[in-house]
């Protein structure tokens, strides 16, 4: 039998993990050779292989494991398909046990019968559904990177990074309506969001040693960053793509998502940007009501009004709008690719703008267009008129605002008596409510007197 991977992979929750130092190689646990078939569990799909606890315990570690395998599929739409290789887990320990530093661990085994993934449960804590749903998923991911992996590769080291196991599982539960949407807008409204950098960067020893609240944070900022790459154009066979290659990956990852996402021209800013207008959408916004303020809506459309260019050295560099006249030299290709982007933005910022503005998205939807076509005539006069606009709307608007703390500094200094009728016909309508008279009022008054009383007394026996 060959020996391990050289890199064993750790996924736990709510436990400390040991340093990567501390990690050893193992054989394949000798609980698993010479079971029954009464005493394993195989998932109705067939990739998950339930060993070790008592019955109930297999049959449930099996369930949570196919209801992520579903969960998963259905996000990245995936057609049913046999796993080449199974995934067997195997439940050890008692719930009157020690905590041990990593309840939940997966291995990577290169046998003689080929690879296969090993995930192992310490019962010490139970049945964890949260937890073993995020393993499983990680090692459906494992599984996916050892389909093309020859044996010369076989102790080279494989990671799944915690983003995209908290992403998927947290895009999973909003699909699911399982997510709250007041996490997301209070994260983006106040700033609370990991950077793209370090959300990217972050090991899993790392991230087991986040507090709950930073966990939390990570997991929406990593949930928004996963639904938005999947609802790029062509998304979906870009994330697939990322899901066969990501566990064997040891570059960079944004070289890597820019590889899966080549529509994206994901330079750091503009990712960020992008990534930041997702949040926004996921946010609970109401189109009707929760819109920009005009100052809110210049700065997001300054941001928006970006070309990006390629620069010479192959990196993706961002240009304003008003140097438009450095793309529509270039290619019909290379301009889409500059501009396409920007069009994007300004289509999200149309739901979420000050209303007045929405004629202006339009006209600068309108430049962009023929900056598509190569058709600068009017371009310059169209660009000068629209800023001309925005400085007339935005001077208006802080002249309003300067008006009102001016009224309300000079002349707010007493009630002007102007709703005193309104408020005495509230008063009155509190102390003579007009009762309707039909039965089902009747009936509710009533039940309402009784529920009402302050003095209950109960009776003693």
């Amino acid at each position: 039998m060959r020996l391990l991977f050289h890199l064993i992979c750790s996924v736990a929750c709510g436990a400390v993990l040991a340093e990567p130092s501390d990690l050893k190689v193992i054989e394949p646990p000798p609980q698993q050779q010479g079971r029954g078939d009464a005493e394993v569990v195989i998932s109705s799909s067939e990739q998950f292989v339930v060993a070790g606890g008592d019955p109930h315990n297999r049959a449930a570690a099996a369930w949570i494991a196919e209801e992520a395998r579903n969960e998963f599929f259905a996000l990245v739409k995936f057609d049913e398909e046999n796993a080449p290789h199974r995934i067997h887990m195997d439940l050890h320990g008692r719930p009157t046990d020690p905590l041990p530093l990593r309840s939940h661990k997966i291995t990577l085994l290169d046998t003689d019968a080929g690879f296969s993934v090993f995930i192992g449960v310490h019962l010490s804590r139970g049945l964890d559904p949260t937890a073993l749903k995020e393993t499983a998923t990680a090692a459906m991911i494992y599984e996916r990177g050892l389909r093309t992996r020859s044996r010369d590769d076989a102790e080279r080291p494989m990671q799944v990074p915690p983003w995209l196991i908290q992403g998927l599982r947290e895009a999973s539960d909003w699909r699911l309506k399982q997510s709250d949407r007041k996490l997301y807008a209070a994260i983006f409204n106040h700033g609370g969001w990991y950077k793209m950098n370090e959300m990217l960067a972050l090991n899993e020893v790392d991230h087991q040693k986040l507090d709950g609240a930073s966990k939390w944070v990570f997991r929406i900022s990593a949930g928004a960053f996963v639904m938005a790459l999947l609802e790029q154009p062509d998304g979906l066979e870009g994330f697939r793509a990322l899901l066969d290659e990501i566990a064997g990956f040891e570059g960079e990852m944004p070289v890597l998502l820019q590889k899966h996402f080549p529509e994206l021209n994901l330079s750091q800013n503009s990712m960020a940007k992008w990534w930041m207008l997702q949040m926004a959408n996921l946010g609970a916004l109401n189109l009707l009501t929760d819109v920009m303020t005009i100052a809110q809506t210049e700065t997001a459309l300054t941001e928006a009004l970006q070309l990006s260019l390629t620069a010479d050295d192959g990196t993706r560099m961002s240009k304003p709008l008003s140097d438009w006249q450095e793309i529509i030299s270039l290619p019909e290709q290379e301009r889409a690719a500059a501009v396409t982007p920007t069009e994007e933005s300004l289509a999200r910022l149309g739901y979420r703008c000050f209303p007045s503005y929405r004629t202006i998205i339009a006209e600068y939807q309108i430049v962009l267009t023929s900056l598509l076509k190569a058709e600068p005539k009017d371009i310059a006069q169209q660009l000068a008129a629209l800023d001309t606009r925005r400085s007339t709307m935005l001077a208006k608007a802080t002249r309003a605002r300067d008006y009102l703390d001016f009224f309300e500094i000079s002349r707010a200094r007493e009630t002007s008596g102007v709703f005193d009728d309104y408020l005495r016909l509230k008063e009155r309508m509190k102390i003579n409510p007009r009762r309707r008279a039909d039965h089902i009022s009747n009936y509710l008054d009533a039940m309402d007197e009784i529920f009402s009383r302050e003095n209950l007394t109960t009776s003693t026996p």
